[in-house]
């Protein structure tokens, strides 16, 4: 198999590099700072971002995106994670949805979300899931159990549907300008039964955003409460059928979520491999530098093999997603994407720690050593905990019996 960069993939690698280097580096600890988390978030970035193809990268060019292929995208959410891995998530979150609603959107709806979308610098996109009582149970939801699961509730009056309820937690909440969001349209059966889905702009009326959450971590981005009272969303806005809210989701072959969020703890990776380097180069103790000691030694050779290992399984598997995808094969049993997630779980914590043992021999920590713990630290509950995600696995176990 050759895993090397075709032109088109090196290119867009190189360009990621230069934005990250001299966009995003300057600014990242700057926002990070801010203390007010909705003054943490900064347009300039993205609009300069948006107008490189940042936002658009994954848009099929029939719609005038750049139809990037899900390893360059890898590639490009690595880079710009290196120098703000905040920064990186959104733009990445609007691949996943601008994506979604190419696939398994109306071409009325495509026609009418994806044209604005492409046009407009400051158009985000987010998918509104999570709930106050309702959040890992949603990736694996308890069997037939009604009580489980969302609650917003959605009620049909003619032409228009009324949703009351909200959601927490929300990413590109507060600034995103279209989202998905899942109800509740049968409360008498399970989620998978009954939740339907809709496509809600933010001008929605009753629609509005509450407050943002003030995180340790990932300052930079957005998320949000969304509250609906007495929402009005037009019937047209319904994705797929009623109550089959979970059934249209999965005609998504790509699996994107897992590997945009590997891909993404990769970057972070790669910046604590080079700024603990640095470090233990330009730094001494008892008369040399810390790069000529064993227990320093020990560190830093157990953060390459750990960020090299996780890159290669993030390159594989997208790659391996890409021809599948292309082929039009489910992701029923393929199990690569949720491992490379569970992997980079403890990959991007452990690397991050160790980085921060670097600093820590002769003293003070570096503040960008510190954000990028904080920021590491999201990985313990990103799409529900390992221990969750192992679980889900029940393909892969069923076919070993």
């Amino acid at each position: 198999m050759d895993f090397s960069l075709n032109e088109e993939q090196r290119n867009w690698q190189l360009k990621a590099r230069k934005f990250a280097q001299e966009e995003i580096r300057p600014l990242s600890l700057q926002r990070d700072r801010i203390s007010d988390p909705r003054e943490t978030f900064d347009w300039d970035i993205i609009k300069k971002g948006s107008k490189l193809g940042f936002r658009t990268l994954a848009v099929a060019k029939k719609w005038g995106g750049h139809g990037a292929d899900l390893v360059t995208q890898a590639i490009v959410m690595a880079e710009l994670a290196k120098a703000d891995s905040a920064i990186s998530k959104t733009f990445s979150q609007c691949w996943k949805w601008s994506q979604l609603i190419t696939t398994i959107c109306t071409p009325e709806q495509q026609e009418r979300f994806i044209r604005p979308f492409i046009e407009d610098d400051t158009y985000l996109l987010g998918a509104a899931q999570t709930e106050p009582n309702a959040s890992s149970d949603n990736r694996l939801p308890p069997e037939n159990d009604p009580r489980s699961g969302w609650k917003l509730k959605a009620e049909r009056h003619g032409d228009e549907w009324i949703l009351n309820g909200e959601k927490c937690l929300i990413a590109n909440g507060g600034v995103g300008k279209l989202f998905f969001v899942n109800t509740r349209t049968d409360p008498n059966v399970s989620i998978k039964q009954g939740t339907t889905t809709f496509l809600v702009p933010s001008n929605t009326p009753g629609f509005r955003v509450g407050k943002v959450f003030n995180k340790n971590g990932w300052r930079f981005y957005q998320n949000a409460e969304l509250i609906f009272e007495n929402a009005r969303v037009p019937h047209a806005n319904l994705v797929g059928e009623v109550n089959g809210g979970v059934k249209a989701r999965s005609r998504d072959l790509s699996q994107f979520g897992d590997i945009e969020l590997a891909a993404n703890a990769l970057g972070i990776c790669d910046a604590a491999v080079e700024m603990a380097m640095q470090y233990a180069q330009t730094r001494s103790r008892q008369g040399r530098p810390l790069v000529g000691h064993q227990t320093i030694q020990l560190r830093l050779s157990e953060m390459h093999v750990l960020t090299e290992a996780l890159r290669s399984f993030v390159l594989r598997t997208a790659w391996e997603r890409e021809l599948a995808t292309r082929r039009e094969q489910p992701a029923k049993n393929f199990v690569n994407a949720q491992f490379v997630m569970i992997f980079s779980k403890t990959t991007v914590q452990r690397v991050t720690r160790l980085n921060m043992d670097v600093h820590r021999i002769v003293g003070a920590v570096d503040p960008g050593a510190e954000k990028l713990s904080r920021d590491a630290a999201i990985w313990t509950h990103l799409a529900g905990s390992t221990l969750l995600q192992i679980k889900s696995i029940k393909d892969l176990l069923s076919s070993q019996t």
